[in-house]
């Protein structure tokens, strides 16, 4: 049996995608996106709509309160225990999503390293990016080349990781666990000034949706500094709104301008992904995707519908 893992960067389009291919093939979906197990979140998270949950069974969606904690090995724990449950009802399993950390876990395992310590976390949050990075190239000179220089949460479980068991996390390179079920991984992408475009679109239709909206209540709930969810694209901008540091205008070029970016690291980070079948998007239609990614599919699930 094989679990299939559709990734790919922010607005490609993996969530209708998903949908389409979850029907029919009477698969359960699993999300691996970092923010739309948050409940509250659904327009800033780009959660799927309710009639798409309503016809195809989704987990780890709108789960957890926004002030919770998760990470990378909760979620690969939560996946083997789903796929697990969804195999068990005789239903092939759908991974999708874009968190690169929680698509790492599936695709080259997680090695026992020490649980998160929060009040290290905080500590380590309120450093500037480049103080990390020092910090980094001092204890842990492999893991600083390799973590993106930008990359504040894997800098961050870097150095967590030294300060914890007093060992660079790269000396844990090659103990990693695989993932218990063959995963057969198709990545969704288009060019670039598509991809913006997507991005610019789905950026606009947020705010029409009642993005402001859902992050001044965000903002409200007063929530720990150093809670993840702050941190989000989307919401930590119209907070800089919110103080009057600038206009609802600049806050939405931000968000675009920081999505885009966040698109072009999930793509370089896919891009390094072995055995990666790439499925161009560029001006299909949904239900055209779908059916591509069924036919990569299925020569690995016969038994698909």
């Amino acid at each position: 049996m094989t679990v299939l893992l559709i990734l790919g960067p922010t607005a490609v389009g993996k969530t209708q995608v998903a949908v389409y291919v979850a029907e029919k093939a009477n698969a359960e979906v699993v999300s691996a996106d970092a923010r739309a197990i948050f409940r509250d979140l659904a327009v800033g998270a780009d959660r799927p709509p309710p009639q798409a949950l309503a016809r195809v069974p989704h987990h780890l969606v709108g789960v957890l309160p926004p002030a919770a904690r998760y990470d990378a090995a909760r979620f690969r724990a939560d996946c083997e225990r789903l796929v697990q449950e969804i195999t068990a009802r005789g239903k092939p399993v759908l991974i999708v999503g874009g968190s690169t950390l929680y698509i790492r876990a599936l695709t080259r395992g997680l090695f026992p390293g020490p649980a998160a310590d929060p009040q290290l976390r905080a500590e380590l949050s309120r450093l500037p990016t480049e103080a990390l990075r020092e910090k980094l190239m001092r204890v842990d000179p492999p893991s600083a080349e390799r973590i993106h220089p930008r990359d504040r949460v894997r800098m961050i479980r870097a150095l967590e990781v030294f300060r914890l068991t007093g060992k660079p996390m790269s000396a844990q390179w090659g103990k990693e666990s695989p993932f218990p079920w063959p995963l057969v991984k198709v990545g969704l992408f288009c060019g670039r000034p598509e991809l913006y475009r997507r991005i610019e679109e789905r950026v606009e239709h947020m705010f029409r949706a009642g993005l402001v909206e859902e992050a001044r209540r965000l903002w409200e709930m007063d929530l720990p500094e150093d809670a993840p969810i702050l941190r989000s694209i989307g919401y930590r901008e119209l907070f800089g709104f919110f103080r009057g540091q600038y206009g609802l205008e600049e806050a939405k070029r931000r968000i675009i301008r920081h999505t885009k970016d966040y698109a072009r690291r999930q793509l370089a980070f896919f891009r390094a992904e072995k055995d990666v079948v790439w499925l161009d998007v560029s001006g299909k239609r949904v239900e055209e995707v779908g059916e591509e990614v069924l036919r990569v599919w299925r020569p690995f699930e016969p038994g698909l519908q």
